[in-house]
């Protein structure tokens, strides 16, 4: 077994490697780049070595300077997480040439199953379902139309290295596979130095489920289960789940033995994935094998109860499998979520910055049959106080929660999701607690468009409907109370003066534009001791008692004998006295008053906030690459104006209306802030 390996990655990844690099005793090695000094990564391995600037280009794709890194710290082996080289076939040779052990495939294995036309036709020999298509590189944008019409519209236009979402789109008309080709050919040359493109026929309503597979290097292939991905958004994975609620047992095994014949016919050694779309019938077709452990790869060890990073760390010291297809188990339910730095509200532009508070909901274990097992876990490459940088990937956390069923999983998910604490920068956390409580969703009722499908104008607040928003009103009342009760009890007070407690009060809902809601509310038999108080409003009655403090963002308690999380803040919105109260992705800002400061509330004038659609803002954090037009130019609506870069995503700017440019404010290289003036029109 190594003494010593190396992790050529970053993030949450490089993190949970070390993890159990060290529950094995192996000592860990990280390698950083400008922008990771301080990373969690950095500060969990035993030695870490600097490897260049922040660009991905300059330091983490950098074969020679990793080599280097081995040599220099006497690391045996090599785990490349995934992205970055964990596909490359020239890094895996040149480990083996170099006499370091790649945890991972074979370089050949890679070269057969990495490059995605490759590996179609290889499927297609080894007799596994594949989608009609056209497998050979492709010319230019005038041939890839020519193609498409052959094959008939939809199509999906790919780049042959990519994956994440990079370099992919999907065309349903000539004009769209023209640019499309364009777009992916860029984007394809950019994250992966490869641009080539082929074009496949897009199946309409499908699934995507992956089976997860092992391989050794005595010729032993399994299959550990499939996970479910098919809530994607833009293609890239919003949650995932094992098993799927979709497919059934003959599917499954079906599926199962297909991707273990196309890993034994190119000699499979390591954890792979062998990735099907499937339709409604449960047809299913070869989409793509991911030579590398995947994002998701945590719910299939909840179900499994194997340990993937282990197991690939054994393959790769010339171990055999301890276990056979016969001892693979299916456990249970486990869902996991992407928590993302992205602004749902915002189109889900990329937010980038320092987490100023970053507390992730507790792990936590749970009782099945005679053994312990995971309730709730947080793989994250970040820590509060650290920094998000714009040059990689939006990843915050994984926020993973294993259940007895289905049912179990979603609510201890919902759950989680309600006390993960993020502050600093904004996430998808509201976004993805209202996907969990989506009918569909629930009851397991959707393909890869279902995001797409219901949120195709844009996610707003309205979308997270609450199942009881007095709820919400009640716990800024019983959380107000809790506040006076403490003021109260403060020594000093001037006579005559000092702050009683009431239990009358008007809670006002803070909406746009000032149309606020106001509701009258009685808070009763508050007992300081236990925390517990009775709120009637607007009919309803809520017991609710919690032990929360001030100042604490997190609030556990339970309400009418239901246990519940919260988050509540105060002075964190447009109005500094208000408090914040989130619960379940819906989110008020409500103001807690005396009836008379109620009525007198009602009097303020509404001040209307700034005219800004003569100025094109910055909608998100990084860097300026193209400024598309110049002072004086005529725009109409639709128009490219801007193109900012952040988080490996290049993001175009279009005017809204038809305008004039004036000034040009922010130039072409330039590190944008949020909101910050590119340009004014006339």
């Amino acid at each position: 077994m190594f003494t010593k390996i190396l992790i050529a990655n970053r993030g949450e990844i490089a993190c949970r490697v070390i993890a159990t690099a060290k529950k094995m005793g192996i000592a860990t090695v990280a390698v950083y780049s400008d922008a990771d000094k301080e990373a969690r990564h950095v500060k969990l391995a035993d030695e870490a070595v600097h490897i260049g600037a922040a660009p991905s280009r300059e330091s983490y794709l950098l074969v020679d300077k990793i080599i280097a890194a081995c040599k220099q710290t006497g690391a045996q082996a090599v785990h490349p997480g995934y992205g970055f080289l964990s596909e490359n076939e020239a890094f895996a040779k040149r480990c083996e040439d170099e006499g370091i052990a790649f945890i991972g495939p074979k370089a050949h294995s890679i070269a057969a199953m990495g490059d995605k036309i490759a590996s179609k036709k290889l499927a297609n020999e080894a007799k596994v379902n594949t989608i009609p298509g056209y497998n050979d590189a492709i010319s230019g944008p005038e041939q890839a139309v020519e193609i498409a019409k052959g094959i008939g519209y939809p199509v999906m236009i790919k780049a042959s290295a990519g994956g994440g979402g990079k370099g992919l789109r999907v065309a349903f008309n000539d004009k769209e596979a023209f640019e499309g080709f364009a777009s992916c050919q860029n984007e394809a040359r950019n994250s992966f130095g490869d641009d080539r493109i082929f074009i496949e026929k897009f199946v309409q309503e499908p699934r995507h489920i992956e089976i997860q597979v092992l391989g050794d290097s005595h010729g032993n292939v399994i299959y550990l289960n499939e996970r479910e991905c098919s809530i994607q958004r833009r293609h890239q994975k919003v949650i995932e789940e094992a098993p799927s609620p979709f497919i059934s047992d003959a599917t499954r095994k079906a599926m199962g033995e297909q991707a273990v014949q196309l890993a034994k016919a190119v000699k499979y050694q390591s954890a792979g994935t062998v990735e099907f779309v499937v339709g409604k019938d449960q047809d299913f077709y070869f989409l793509e094998m991911n030579t590398r452990l995947q994002v998701e790869h945590p719910v299939t060890e909840c179900i499994t109860g194997l340990d993937l990073v282990e197991l690939m760390i054994r393959v790769a010291a010339g171990e055999k499998l301890p276990l056979s297809q016969a001892d693979v188990k299916r456990d249970g339910w486990a869902i996991e979520c992407r928590i993302n730095a992205e602004d749902p509200f915002r189109n889900f532009l990329p937010s980038t910055g320092r987490l100023v508070r970053f507390q992730p909901p507790e792990e936590s274990m749970f009782q099945s049959d005679t053994t312990k097992k995971l309730g709730v876990r947080v793989d994250t490459g970040v820590y509060e106080g650290g920094e998000i940088p714009m040059y990689y990937d939006s990843m915050i956390a994984k926020l993973i929660v294993h259940g007895t069923d289905r049912n179990d999983a979603i609510a201890k998910m919902r759950a989680a999701l309600n006390g993960f604490v993020i502050r600093g920068i904004s996430s998808n956390i509201p976004f993805q607690a209202a996907l969990l409580a989506h009918p569909k969703f629930v009851t397991g009722d959707f393909n890869t468009g279902f995001i797409a499908e219901n949120y195709g104008k844009g996610f707003h607040a309205e979308d997270v409907p609450h199942s009881d928003p007095l709820f919400l009103v009640a716990l800024a009342a019983f959380m107000n109370r809790r506040y006076r009760a403490r003021a109260s009890g403060i020594s000093g007070q001037l006579a005559g003066h000092e702050v009683k407690v009431g239990e009358q009060f008007v809670v006002v809902t803070l909406g746009a534009e000032g149309q606020n809601q106001h509701h009258e509310v009685t808070v009763s038999d508050f007992e300081d001791k236990s925390g517990s108080s009775a709120i009637s409003v607007g009919g309803n009655s809520y017991q609710i008692s919690s032990a929360a403090t001030l100042g604490q963002i997190r609030v556990q308690g339970a309400c009418n004998g239901q246990g519940f999380t919260a988050q509540v803040e105060r002075g964190v919105g447009k109005n500094p006295l208000a408090l914040r109260i989130a619960h379940n992705g819906t989110q008020i800002d409500a103001l807690v008053l005396s009836p008379l400061g109620a009525r007198l509330h009602k009097l303020m004038p509404f001040k209307a906030p700034p005219d800004l659609s003569k100025f094109l803002l910055s909608p998100m954090p990084g860097l300026l690459v193209d400024v598309a037009v110049q002072p004086g130019q005529k725009v109409q609506a639709g128009e490219k104006l801007a193109v900012i870069e952040a988080m490996k995503m290049e993001n175009i700017l279009f005017a809204a209306q038809d305008g004039v440019v004036g000034k040009i404010t922010a130039g072409k290289g330039e590190s944008l802030a949020v909101d910050q003036v590119i340009l004014e029109f006339q």
